[in-house]
């Protein structure tokens, strides 16, 4: 079962309409690739129909994904606890480097954020889930595990 944001859901429904809209432009780049004749040596038609098949791909994944997500309740949530969608100030307690973590559902891919994404499966977001204010968290990464002090939830 997977958690999202209600942002985050709506996020992915404007994605997967703005898919399904792409549907009669492939369909016209096909039919004009097909217009030009030998099918056996036209690259645009293979590149047209290469496009429609990871566009009918993403569709299906979103609509799929769509069905099966629960948004989250913030107003069910202890406000001492982070949970999904939550901004967290952590404390790098190797380094006393402090920084600001928004556990999300999925990435947005926006790197000039104020605070950097998490997604709830990676280590980081595993260890942060319904911890509190003021407690230490270990997250085992590739190089090493890692101790932070959640700070503050803003």
């Amino acid at each position: 079962m997977e958690f999202v944001t209600a942002e985050e859901k709506i996020q992915l429904e404007e994605k997967l309409k703005d898919l399904i809209e792409k549907r009669p432009i492939i369909t016209l780049r096909i039919a004009e690739a097909r217009a030009l004749g030998d099918l056996k040596e036209n690259a645009d038609y293979h590149a047209a129909r290469d496009d429609q098949g990871l566009n009918e791909a993403e569709i299906r994944r979103l609509e799929e994904r769509i069905a099966s997500v629960n948004v989250a309740n913030a107003d069910e949530i202890p406000d001492d606890m982070v949970f999904l969608g939550s901004i967290v100030k952590l404390c790098d307690l190797d380094d006393d480097d402090e920084d600001l973590y928004k556990l999300v559902g999925e990435s947005s891919g926006n790197f000039d954020a104020e605070e950097i994404e998490v997604t709830v499966s990676s280590p980081m977001g595993q260890a942060l889930m319904k911890a509190r204010a003021g407690e230490e968290i270990k997250v085992d990464l590739p190089r090493g595990t890692k101790r932070f002090k959640i700070i503050e939830i803003l």
